[in-house]
């Protein structure tokens, strides 16, 4: 059985699409395509928006550095965070929802990708196991200033 040239095409560029999603960085669940859609709405590239969106970049690496700092940037990505608070000595006051609905293994990608393109070096990174343990304590908005408070007293917030 022959097939014609256009079927042969349209079944190539259906293999290399695969070939793309399994061997690249194309996949939808990779660190930057998975901050692309869910944060990178609002915190743009990871330099967030002035007066408004802290930026990410240059600070998440900083905050994970210790255990609270990561237990703080979990509890952030699961029960969100509002209000003023200060970033690289700049002002913002925002909303930021929780991300409960990525799983634990999506957040850890894309804080320890977040927390990769800093200068502490090695990265630190986030696990599955600490967003789960975030994930498993539901967190008043208030009660997640109170944390930031407390951390920033004993290991300063960019």
């Amino acid at each position: 059985m022959t097939h014609s040239p256009c079927l042969r095409s349209v079944f190539s560029m259906l293999m290399l699409g695969g070939l793309c999603l399994t061997l690249t960085d194309c996949s939808r669940k990779n660190p930057k395509s998975l901050y692309g859609s869910n944060c990178g709405i609002c915190h743009h590239s990871g330099d967030g928006m002035p007066g408004s969106v802290p930026p990410l970049v240059g600070r998440i690496d900083k905050i994970a550095a210790t255990p609270e700092g990561r237990q703080y940037l979990a509890n952030v990505l699961m029960n969100g965070v509002s209000g003023p608070i200060m970033a690289n000595g700049q002002p913002y006051n925002a909303e930021m929802p929780p991300f409960r609905y990525l799983k634990d293994e999506e957040v850890a990608k894309i804080l320890t990708w977040l927390s990769a393109r800093g200068t502490v070096k090695p990265a630190p990174e986030i696990t599955a196991q600490d967003i789960a343990a975030a994930r498993s304590n539901r967190i008043s908005s208030g009660k997640i200033a109170d944390e930031r408070e407390a951390l920033n007293k004993t290991a300063p917030i960019p």
